[in-house]
């Protein structure tokens, strides 16, 4: 892995930091967790798919600008540095876009993967259900083939961003003879189909960032299933892999969380090094960011190079997620009694998003499949353990 960036990457990086400056919103965007925030943020993806930035690795004719996957970490790298918001799609162009390309017809592609870019559909994921969360096999919402439609019926849970998407992409079974990962189906569903409930789920913040979404013979056509009747479960890993190993979670976002933890140590060091593990657990948050971005770096040039994303995946989400907690930790620790309050608060002074990026951290061991999942994954697939 050559690690030195060559001109046109060079050149690459300034195109997209000189138009970062130029319209990265001045005044920090609402919560997309509330209906004003999450329209300020259907608004920044309309912005950026006007500079072909939407989603840069995608083909030019459907609003990309073809780049490859070191140009994406690139172009990760200036959208953190600028203090961009985050991403209100991404269940869509990072997660469902990478999966419509592998398994997508041409016609789907041209219907949903422009319209993903530019906002105006916004995806939530429909995997969990009351008795299948990290262990989709035991998936039980059905879609009964009914001419040119599926009818479906069901529910599901924890999806994020639900509240106020568009669409939602997930798997049901639709054979009802099936066990585990056989007979699923990866079916793309509107959420203002005829049948659908949608019941919000508040988060610790008390925001509504996930939601409960219930189905009542809901008809889908068959041109929205993804993937061949029954073939739900290797579409599933495909996307189950770009969120886990590549995607979802650039490493740009834990090295910029790194940057403004060592800035928070360096401003608070007389009182930080009253406990001598913040300055280790700071240290050790800088170089585990630092480290996660050179195994990004090396599995892009891989998957480059005709390579797949496989168990390893696991990995790298117990390792990004573990990472996060520790360095709002090691945060918290620095602030002391100070860390609870919220940046509005009017002794708040400099805490800024802190409580707020510790509270979402804890979830990060839970979603994209456990942590316990993934290391059963890695003890299996990769170790050859028994079950």
């Amino acid at each position: 892995m050559d690690l030195t960036f060559s001109k046109q990457q060079f050149a690459f990086r300034m195109e997209a930091r000189e138009w970062l400056e130029a319209n990265v919103p001045e005044e920090k965007l609402k919560s997309f967790d509330t209906e004003d925030g999450f329209r300020q943020h259907r608004e920044w993806e309309a912005k950026l798919n006007e500079g072909r930035w939407g989603m840069v690795t995608w083909p030019e004719e459907l609003g990309g600008r073809g780049c490859d996957l070191i140009e994406w970490l690139v172009f990760e790298e200036e959208y953190y540095r600028a203090g961009a918001p985050l991403r209100v799609n991404q269940n869509g162009i990072f997660l469902l876009g990478p999966t419509l390309m592998e398994y997508g017809t041409e016609a789907q592609k041209a219907r949903f993967l422009p319209k993903m870019a530019t906002g105006e559909e916004i995806w939530c994921q429909g995997w969990s259900e009351p008795n299948a969360g990290s262990d989709m096999a035991a998936i039980r919402s059905r879609a009964e083939l009914d001419g040119d439609h599926y009818v479906i019926n069901g529910q599901k849970t924890w999806s994020t961003r639900a509240v106020w998407a568009d669409w939602c992409f997930g798997m049901f079974r639709t054979d009802p003879e099936s066990e585990r990962h056989r007979g699923l189906t990866f079916i793309l569903v509107p959420l203002d189909s005829p049948g659908i409930t949608v019941r919000p789920i508040p988060q610790l913040d008390g925001l509504p960032g996930f939601a409960e979404i219930f189905f009542d013979d809901v008809r889908v056509p068959v041109d929205c299933r993804l993937g061949a009747e029954g073939e739900g479960w290797s579409v599933a890993m495909a996307t189950a892999g770009f969120e886990r190993g590549l995607l979802l979670r650039s490493p740009a976002r834990f090295q910029e969380t790194a940057r403004r933890l060592v800035d928070l140590y360096a401003t608070h060091r007389d009182s930080a090094d009253r406990d001598p593990g913040v300055k280790a657990a700071v240290m050790q948050a800088w170089l585990d960011a630092e480290a996660y971005c050179l195994t990004t770096y090396q599995t892009a040039c891989r998957m480059m190079a005709g390579g797949k994303i496989g168990a390893e995946a696991s990995t790298n989400k117990i390792f990004w997620s573990e990472l996060d907690q520790a360095m709002h930790a090691a945060a918290m620790s620095i602030l002391g009694a100070r860390a609870e309050l919220w940046p509005h608060a009017p002794d708040a002074g400099d805490v800024g998003g802190w409580l707020d990026g510790w509270l979402f951290a804890q979830s990060g061991p839970i979603y994209a499949g456990t942590n316990e999942i993934q290391r059963n994954i890695i003890a299996e697939r990769m170790l050859g353990m028994p079950r």
